[in-house]
């Protein structure tokens, strides 16, 4: 039996607006850019962690079910991420307690916003990527 560290499993929201832009979130604790989203809690299902996060770290309910477009393994923090493209059914862009800043960004605006391994997750749900995405990174780059 293995002694390593299990895994973690976290979701997150690509939010895209009616003009092809992607909603990011600025995080409190690091002031990186990214995608909301956050760990999967013991008793959720994956839907419902998507809404939870999304909703806390920007104020928006999104509609169900949404669409995976991909998945990414952080290879240094052992951390599996779903990623999937959302549509915003309720509430406005707000910040929260995790949350300083929010933007909707273009596509070439999340390339100079956003570390690389965290760019291409909202690169590949623009492209609603299918089948989605695998690929794995060391938490800024990819590998």
């Amino acid at each position: 039996m293995s002694t390593d560290r299990p895994h973690s499993v976290s979701v997150a929201g690509v939010i895209v607006d009616d003009q092809g832009r992607a909603l990011l979130i600025q995080r409190r604790d690091n002031g990186q850019w990214e995608p909301p989203g956050g760990v999967v809690e013991r008793e959720e299902t994956l839907p419902e962690a998507l809404q939870r996060e999304v909703l806390e770290e920007t104020g928006i309910k999104i509609a169900l079910p949404a669409t995976l477009t991909g998945v990414y393994k952080n290879m240094t923090g052992l951390i599996v991420s779903l990623v999937f493209r959302c549509e915003a059914a309720d509430g406005s862009p707000t910040t929260g307690d995790e949350t300083r800043a929010l933007r909707w960004a273009t596509r070439e605006e999340v390339t100079d916003l956003a570390d690389e391994a965290y760019a291409i997750r909202v690169l590949d749900a623009l492209d609603a990527a299918s089948p989605p995405a695998i690929r794995a990174h060391d938490g800024v780059k990819l590998v």
